[in-house]
């Protein structure tokens, strides 16, 4: 088998690998990138929504918007709907948008390899691929997901996750606002509804426990819907997967002499209550870029600030949302009388779920 040495080895090529890709290629590194899928962003396996964000609207990337949200409308079971205003975003074409990510690495002078992944991690931070090769590195960033094989490997793990499914269908109307479906009989999740330039992507999240339940949850919201005359009954594309939900976990370790740095998913960063995760895998990303490459150059404390920056940006938010997260499934399991109530403070949409106590 083949072998070769580089100072990066970036596993994954979502948002945060590709920016994590650049970032370091951009410092001087010899990065190799690699993804086990063919092609960057498909299969799909996100909702597409991202808030307003500097850096998504500017330059090759804002080819990949796709329209304009103005508003959140949230649908607590059977009660008339709240309308948030002012809950401004983007639509993505996400396959777009990390084929554009990938091209921004490329163009730094990463290597990245598609439909090659990590087969293992050795304990001395040498990678076997799954196309055979052996692959020794500096510093190797986890960008692999939720069920991250870099992040097992340190004994990192996304303790928590909900499982994913949606479906593409037609919208019989336009509009600027997503829509969200807190209901009890969505366990540990919700539905939504999020529209793109005429097409609405449906779908629900559930605690995987209940999994089996999935296709049944998504498949009642769309007759419902359809039956109002606002998504068609055709049903154009199917996905799912799993989102991390269970807030930030060590994104820092070692492998003998290779420094590990978990970026994304894979660290965690996944909002617990939301699911979104794009703008955090970007912005880990990058920090993960950088901080590679300050280590290679020998800086000893760039892995320790990449953990501090980490959490001093997302383990408050993070770690409200896991609290939430709690409260809600034990109010729901204890059967109080007010469900609804438990369900609106469970949603960053209400002021009580921003509420100290």
């Amino acid at each position: 088998m083949s072998s070769r040495n580089v100072d990066v080895l970036v596993v994954g090529l979502g948002p945060a690998g590709a920016s994590a890709a650049a970032a370091a290629a951009r410092a001087g590194c010899r990065v190799l990138a690699v993804d086990r899928r063919r092609e960057p962003g498909r299969p799909v396996q996100c909702a597409e929504f991202v808030p307003t964000l500097v850096g998504i609207e500017v330059g090759d990337l804002a080819r990949s918007v796709r329209q304009s949200i103005a508003s959140m409308t949230t649908f607590v079971e059977d009660d008339a709907p709240d309308v948030h205003d002012n809950f401004p975003g983007r639509m993505l074409d996400r396959a777009a948008f990390d084929a554009a990510l990938v091209a921004k690495a490329r163009e730094a002078g990463a290597d990245c390899a598609f439909g090659v992944g990590a087969r293992t991690l050795a304990g001395d931070g040498e990678a076997v691929l799954t196309d055979a090769r052996r692959v020794r590195a500096g510093v190797i960033v986890g960008a692999d997901g939720p069920r991250s094989i870099v992040g097992r490997a340190i004994g990192q793990r996304n303790a928590a996750l909900v499982e994913t499914r949606q479906i593409t269908v037609t919208l019989e109307r336009p509009s600027q606002s997503t829509d969200i479906f807190l209901a009890r009989d969505i366990p540990g999740g919700y539905g939504w509804l999020f529209p793109k330039l005429g097409l609405g992507n449906l779908g629900a999240g559930v605690e995987p426990e209940h999994k089996a339940r999935l296709k049944s949850i998504v498949d009642r919201l769309h007759r419902d819907l359809a039956a109002a005359g606002r998504v068609g009954r055709d049903v154009l594309a199917l996905t799912g997967g799993a989102i991390p939900v269970g807030g930030i976990v060590g994104p820092t370790g070692s492998l003998r002499d290779a420094i590990v740095l978990l970026a994304g998913d894979a660290a965690g960063l996944a909002h617990p209550v939301t699911g979104a995760g794009i703008a955090a895998a970007v912005h880990s990303g990058r920090l993960a870029g950088e901080a590679a490459a300050r280590a290679r150059a020998g800086d000893a404390s760039a892995a320790p600030e990449y953990e501090e920056e980490l959490r001093d940006v997302f383990e408050a938010a993070l770690t409200r949302a896991v609290l939430r997260r709690r409260e809600l499934a034990q109010a729901l399991a204890s059967g109080v009388p007010d469900g609804k109530a438990a369900l609106r403070r469970g949603w960053i949409g209400y002021p009580q779920y921003w509420a100290r106590a």
